[in-house]
């Protein structure tokens, strides 16, 4: 099912709601890149359903919350983040009802609430609407199981890869894997909240699961190839990076000299300089998920970008 539609005057990019297993349902908008991200319905036999991550804007939360209800007939009775970033969190409050538990990882509610609404300030231009902060009620260490009438949902924390509060959620039975933004089809992996080596670890536990469908947390719907076509890039950026460094290049220096590569025509090509800044720091002995300067680096990254913000169609 497609859908398409206007908010405070600018066009909505395109919506497809595909069930890609019986009562499991991708939100997948098509954009993809920055703050155009994907989410899930997953439905429970007449019960209200369970939804894996909301949207970035009010008149996008109040879309995604018509096609959720819409679909199960009420308020989601269980909503999953699978990390604390604005585009998959800041509609909870609009997509859940006063009923709905919303679950994270326990790392990821810490980040929410330190983070705020920041998320807004890098693009003013946007009109994000009114937006209240609703952090998750429940969180969780390693692993946690909802069970939705005879389907399994497994929420599984690989430790720091696109932040260090990732959560997978994994319908064993289905062999559906919505991946968060651990992977992300088609579009340039963002590694700067998070881990270049725990990337990398977090996809081997992917592959282990063997899933049929991976529903990135932005781009469009695919297969097992996608964890492939990620760790050729995690891989490919580390010898970059290795490269680099050893020529005494600061990484928007890096950037900037590259020239073509194989991953050029990924959406969010910018996102290199942040990737190479993280590169670096686990490089020179920095811990996993260790906090960088974000603001610093994004400004980095729109200097790469000639002086634009990088596009953000939310």
């Amino acid at each position: 099912m497609s859908a398409s539609g206007t908010a405070a005057g600018a066009a909505y990019a395109p919506v497809v709601l595909e069930e890609i297993a019986d009562g499991v349902h991708a939100y997948v908008q098509e954009t993809g890149g920055w703050c155009v991200n994907n989410a899930g319905v997953l439905l429970d036999e007449g019960r209200a359903p369970v939804v894996v991550d909301t949207v970035a804007t009010e008149a996008r939360a109040r879309r995604f919350g018509e096609a959720v209800r819409r679909l199960g007939g009420a308020a989601p009775r269980v909503l999953v983040n699978t990390h604390f970033h604005g585009d998959h969190t800041f509609g909870n409050a609009l997509v859940g009802g006063p009923d709905t538990v919303i679950v994270a990882h326990e790392r990821a509610r810490q980040e929410m609430a330190a983070a705020g609404l920041g998320l807004t300030g890098l693009w003013p231009g946007v009109d994000w609407g009114t937006i209240d902060l609703r952090l998750p009620d429940m969180t969780y260490d390693r692993r946690m199981e909802l069970h939705l009438g005879g389907r399994t949902v497994q929420l599984l924390h690989p430790g720091p890869a696109h932040t260090s509060g990732d959560t997978l959620v994994w319908l064993p039975a289905d062999r559906v894997l919505f991946a968060g933004d651990v992977v992300l089809p088609g579009c340039t992996p963002f590694l700067l909240m998070g881990s270049l080596r725990g990337s990398l670890r977090a996809l081997a536990e992917l592959r282990a699961l063997a899933p049929r469908v991976v529903v990135g947390g932005h781009g469009p719907l695919a297969g097992p190839e996608a964890i492939d076509e990620t760790e050729r890039y995690l891989r490919w950026l580390q010898r970059t990076a290795e490269q680099a460094r050893a020529a005494g290049l600061a990484p928007l220096e890096a950037a900037r000299q590259l020239g073509t590569h194989p991953f050029q025509d990924w959406t969010d090509p910018e996102r290199l300089v942040g990737n190479l800044h993280r590169a670096y720091a686990e490089a020179d002995g920095g811990p996993d998920g260790e906090p960088l300067d974000v603001v610093r680096i994004f400004g980095e990254m729109v200097e790469f970008n000639g002086g634009r913000l990088p596009v953000c169609h939310a």
